[in-house]
């Protein structure tokens, strides 16, 4: 039997902000992930809400295919749908973001009870750019906000209106995670910039990724 570390990736299923705006995951925010777990030798389960193939946001496909990503993008024809199931059996568990992400996150019960189960468990929780809109429904069995009183970065207010998509978005997520007590901290717009308090690890933006896996194997290894 195995003894190495199992890891559970959630992504959006989520393809439109409006008509003429599509989205979706972004491929960076998960194929950076997905190859760190990788190189650990960690065992991977790739989740979407739904299941199925996944969708990226156009924007984050390169112009020329990165063959160090094909793997991971491989994993994405064909994703198992995320079960209350899933909130056993693993080390951590990512969310990778793309806007996508704050459509369907906030409001799937299986993804909040399955955040809910490693929280109480105090397992490794780690996400990055808007996949953080996971965290801002989840609660403790008491009904304390998972992010209240922790260090917390995500995508950025300043960041959203930079893309002329705060209009367009549910809720804005800086100011929401703010609202349900989180401790927000970013760097500069547009750089790396992560932040670990204790099992709960968030990255602010695509630039974060590679950081914020860093941090949460870190993580992980000391649990």
């Amino acid at each position: 039997m195995s003894d190495s570390k199992r890891i559970l990736m959630v992504v959006t299923n989520h393809t439109t902000i409006s008509d003429d705006h599509k989205t979706g995951l972004w491929l960076e925010e998960f194929a950076v992930p997905y190859n760190v777990f990788k190189d650990k030798g960690y065992d991977i389960k790739v989740t979407s809400i739904d299941g199925g193939k996944v969708a990226l946001d156009p924007n984050s496909i390169p112009e020329e295919k990165n063959e160090a990503w094909a793997e991971a993008e491989a994993e994405l024809e064909k994703t198992v749908k995320l079960s209350k199931d899933d909130a056993t059996g693993f080390d951590g568990v990512f969310l990778p973001g793309g806007h996508g992400t704050m459509f369907d996150f906030p409001d799937s019960e299986v993804l909040q009870h399955v955040l809910q189960t490693f929280a109480e468990k105090d397992k490794v929780i780690g996400s990055v750019c808007h996949g953080p809109s996971g965290l801002v429904n989840v609660t403790y069995k008491d009904g304390t906000p998972l992010v209240k009183g922790k260090k917390v970065s995500a995508f950025t207010d300043e960041e959203e209106r930079d893309m002329e998509l705060d209009a367009a978005m549910p809720f804005l997520l800086e100011t929401t995670l703010r609202e349900k007590g989180a401790v927000f901290v970013s760097g500069e717009k547009w750089t790396d910039f992560s932040v670990r308090d204790g099992n709960l690890v968030t990255g602010q933006n695509p630039m974060s990724s590679q950081s914020t896996t860093e941090k949460m194997v870190e993580a992980i290894e000391n649990a």
